[in-house]
């Protein structure tokens, strides 16, 4: 495992603009320690051992248990803990909407690491990454500018957002502001 850290480590993401035909693809590849490693943590359920498959908290001693679990991965790589921790923390947010919780649960709380560049709804399991930080707004979420308008049973969503966490996940929380 720390072999594979290393290597993960050596060979940076990279970014993927274009395919061979010159169509857009906006890919970031990893090397294959890195999806090694993403295979082992997703594997143990590590981004989802703390809550049930309705997006409800576990019982306490879950958290417990994550922290023991999560320390000693980031002893052998802590950059592929990125999309296992912000996986972990978006379920919260599914919690608020059931009918998209009952839609995504299966897939997020799956064993299975599923790294293909495909739509969600087409892999056995996803993970989930976070649009938060705005230039302006730094780390102070409340200065975000980015909006969220009601366009049917979705969101319309304007912005700017300056950094997004794992951005080879499959679906993202974005925070922006709404109406009241």
């Amino acid at each position: 495992m720390f072999e594979r850290g290393r290597l993960a480590n050596d060979n940076p993401p990279r970014l993927r603009s274009f395919d061979d035909k010159g169509n857009r693809l906006d890919l970031v590849e990893y090397h294959p320690s890195y999806h090694e490693l993403m295979r082992e943590s997703i594997g143990s359920g590590l981004h989802v051992s703390t809550w049930q498959h309705d997006a409800t908290p576990a019982p306490a001693p879950a958290e417990v248990a994550r922290a023991a679990r999560y320390y000693m991965v980031a002893q052998i790589e802590n950059g592929h803990m990125c999309p296992v921790t912000m996986t972990r923390a978006a379920v919260a947010a599914l919690g608020a909407e059931p009918g998209l919780a009952a839609q995504l649960m299966p897939k997020v709380g799956s064993a299975t690491y599923d790294p293909r560049f495909a739509p969600w709804w087409e892999k056995t399991g996803i993970t989930l990454g976070m649009g938060m930080t705005e230039k302006q707004g730094g780390t102070d979420v409340r200065a975000n500018t980015t909006t969220a308008l009601p366009s049917g049973d979705e969101y319309r969503l304007t912005g700017h957002k300056w950094f997004m966490s794992a951005p080879m996940s499959d679906a993202f929380l974005v925070l922006a502001q709404a109406p009241t």
